[in-house]
């Protein structure tokens, strides 16, 4: 039996989202491939963290995984189809005039034994059917979710849809039937499914549940009624090093102590891939926040500028010290002693 996400990310099924965000940071720089170069099953390991952290951080999509399981997926489609149909408790569709109830957790149940036939893709092609005898009506609106990373988020990305499209039947029109009688084509669905391949350009600055419009790829009309739209929704997995709060990323980099007191310089990697110097002013203290401008996300809204990139400053205390640096410390110690006395007399 496969794992689930829960033992994916170590923990038990009653998991904080602050538990189940630092499980993944956790086990993300662990994994990562940049981390682990030409390692496959480390590779392998980073897939399922992503795949259980995209489902078990979303409270939706994490209640119905709890309720079904492995098939969550499919039974969110079902009860999406349901809702667009208003059935309440089970889906009913009508075939050669006669009507029949389904139930979600049945048909979990069959799926589970191997039962016959399509399941849900079966219902989900009877809950259309007869559309087309009522006039033209326009297709459902179809939802995607396409998770990215933080670079794509920053520099725009593609990704390539492999779908099932519902077009309507060409055999009847889409009205499921011909001539009063049931079309042998489609079986009085109005549709057909066909495989299509779209592209999709994700722009640079998209964020979580940015939704992205291609315009007449939905679900098809019904007896010559317009097609529907398709939506991508956006998920950007959270970075192992960039906290993003907007369209500014968070950045915390360690400072020793000597550099945070005196002042001194410190390195920062951008989401951008480079380098840059960071000037560390003298008696900074631990918690400072830096901020360096327009170095953040791309601005979707404005389409134009970016956010700043805000380097946390934490201070390193060292684990180890020779002879010479504990006088120095003792000899500080005592210079600071001897002026808070000065002070008060």
């Amino acid at each position: 039996m496969a794992k689930s996400y829960y033992e994916t990310l170590g923990l038990k099924k009653e998991a904080s989202q602050k538990e189940i965000k630092a499980a993944y940071r956790r086990l993300a720089r662990k994994h990562h491939p940049d981390v682990n170069p030409g390692d496959r099953s480390a590779e392998g390991r980073f897939k399922e963290i992503n795949q259980a952290f995209e489902v078990l951080s979303d409270a939706d999509k994490r209640a119905k995984y709890d309720r079904y399981g492995e098939n969550w997926e499919q039974a969110e489609a079902f009860e999406k189809a349901r809702a667009a149909h208003g059935g309440r408790g089970g889906a009913q569709t009508h075939h050669g005039g006669q009507a029949f109830t389904f139930d979600i957790n049945d048909l979990l149940r069959r799926q589970g034994r191997g039962g016959g036939g399509g399941g849900f893709e079966d219902v989900l092609g009877g809950l259309f059917g007869g559309m087309g005898r009522r006039g033209p009506a326009r297709g459902q609106n179809v939802e995607y979710a396409a998770e990215i990373t933080l670079e794509e988020a920053y520099n725009g990305t593609t990704r390539t849809l492999h779908l099932q499209s519902q077009e309507a039947c060409a055999t009847c029109g889409g009205r499921g039937e011909i001539a009063g009688a049931v079309c042998h084509e489609c079986e009085g669905a109005g549709a057909v499914l066909r495989p299509k391949r779209i592209e999709v350009k994700i722009p640079a600055g998209a964020k979580d549940g940015t939704r992205v419009r291609i315009a007449g790829e939905g679900s098809a009309g019904m007896g010559g009624g317009p097609r529907g739209d398709l939506y991508v929704v956006v998920k950007v997995r959270p970075h192992a090093r960039f906290e993003r709060r907007g369209d500014d990323l968070v950045e915390e980099i360690s400072v020793p102590v000597e550099d945070a007191v005196l002042g001194g310089e410190a390195q920062v990697g951008t989401i951008a891939g480079k380098r840059i110097a960071v000037t560390i002013p003298p008696l900074t203290q631990n918690g400072r926040t830096i901020r360096l401008a327009g170095l953040g996300m791309p601005r979707l809204e404005s389409r134009k500028g970016h956010g700043d990139l805000l380097v946390k400053v934490r201070l390193v205390i060292p684990e180890e010290i020779t002879e010479e640096q504990k006088a120095l410390y003792e000899r500080l110690r005592a210079a600071r002693k001897g002026a808070k006395t000065e002070a008060k007399a």
